[in-house]
């Protein structure tokens, strides 16, 4: 199993949006960063992601299972563009900030912290782990 981060501007798709689609889950779509497409397109169905919303609250709020591998972006004719689907698991008991995040020493590689604006990304099996101890979510 792969992890993963999604970002999200809450006013745009929020975690509540995600978690309002149920089991049917979404398409993340409109993803036009050839970096984040290509991670989309390692993901397998069963993976793992954060949510992150952007923006003002920039905080990990829940986490998402990959229910769907790469497929063509139904918001675009352009055939260079694909997309996942994600379904909502678990809401974070507490929100993990940005802030906390890069205070945390353990998280100093992670590419949220390198990359901070790439909306797809990957995240290690032990950024996983700590992020979700943080969040009070069982990993």
């Amino acid at each position: 199993m792969k992890y993963w981060l999604f970002k999200s501007e809450p006013s745009t798709w929020s975690w509540d949006d995600q978690v309002a689609k149920g089991d049917s889950g979404e398409e993340w779509d409109g993803v036009r960063n050839y970096q984040a497409r290509n991670f989309m397109r390692e993901m397998s169905v069963g993976d793992r992601g954060f949510f992150y919303h952007s923006q003002k609250e920039k905080a990990v709020v829940g986490t998402v299972e990959i229910i769907a591998e790469a497929h063509p972006d139904s918001t675009t004719d352009d055939a260079r563009w694909d997309c996942v689907d994600i379904k909502a698991l678990t809401p974070a008991k507490t929100p993990v900030t940005l802030d906390d995040i890069k205070a945390d020493e353990r998280l100093g590689e992670m590419v949220l912290v390198k990359n901070s604006r790439l909306s797809v990304q990957p995240v290690t099996e032990a950024e996983w782990q700590v992020i979700c101890e943080m969040a009070g979510i069982a990993p």
